[in-house]
């Protein structure tokens, strides 16, 4: 069975000390689940001291990003050793980096084999816009960039499916919508690696997830859980996602 992942990644939001303050309100709601993995994304300054605040415990730390260099003129950027002396996690691909930075599935497959490389998980992001979902393309979309973005790297690795027109607009996929593209990925990764392996890997729903809708998402055969944005922000929101995970486990 695999253990669902529940990861909120905090964008551009929380000074160090707001994020301090986020922390000690979530960590005593969320510290003792033990049959769910709670990883928490702050912005990279708070990376040290959230790192601190949870040695002791199972929640796990990554970053939003980093390079695929391990050092040089990258004005800037992480590079992963910086990332993994802190963090076990890092979030690539995600729809915001290709929009706005100009992420490609190529720079995606450099940072993800640079993470594995550095001992770090890849939380990898794949996702399709309205207009692509719309066109009924969203196999493709998904497809290609799990082929090109995974190309030769180990299966050591966590994918986020993430709907870009689900991203901050109060929009959700259903769950069973999502299961449907969830199972479309999972197939590719077993042409990539085998089923066997395809099986083992955890693949996370994210798109306007919140304690109210994150059930339906977790009852689903196929999501192990769920890369959460807006929801991360608030203590008790977040905790209630995470109590859903172990909810659909206990059962």
């Amino acid at each position: 069975m695999r253990t669902p992942i529940v990861a909120g990644n905090w964008k551009m939001n929380k000074t160090v000390e707001e994020a301090r303050e986020l922390v000690s309100e979530m960590l005593p709601l969320v510290k003792d689940i033990q049959d769910v993995k709670t990883v928490l994304c702050p912005p990279a300054p708070a990376l040290l001291p959230i790192a601190a605040m949870l040695e002791g415990t199972d929640v796990g730390l990554g970053a939003q990003n980093m390079h695929w260099e391990s050092s040089g003129a990258y004005t800037g950027e992480l590079a992963p050793a910086m990332v993994s002396e802190f963090g076990q996690y890092v979030i690539l691909g995600h729809s915001e980096r290709r929009a706005y930075f100009g992420e490609t599935d190529e720079t995606v497959n450099k940072k993800i084999l640079a993470a594995q490389a550095n001992g770090l998980i890849p939380i990898v992001c794949v996702g399709e816009t309205l207009e692509e979902n719309e066109a009924d393309q969203t196999s493709a979309v998904v497809s290609k960039q799990i082929k090109a973005g995974l190309a030769n790297v180990s299966a050591d690795l966590v994918i986020a499916y993430e709907p870009i027109w689900a991203i901050g607009t109060g929009l959700a996929a259903t769950g069973e919508m999502a299961n449907d593209t969830i199972k479309i990925i999972r197939a590719v990764l077993a042409e990539l690696f085998d089923e066997a392996t395809a099986q083992k890997i955890r693949i996370l729903y994210g798109g306007s997830v919140k304690g109210s809708n994150a059930a339906e998402f977790f009852g689903q055969p196929d999501i192990d859980g769920a890369l959460v944005g807006g929801a991360a922000l608030k203590a008790e929101g977040f905790a209630a996602i995470v109590v859903a995970a172990q909810d659909e486990v206990s059962k």
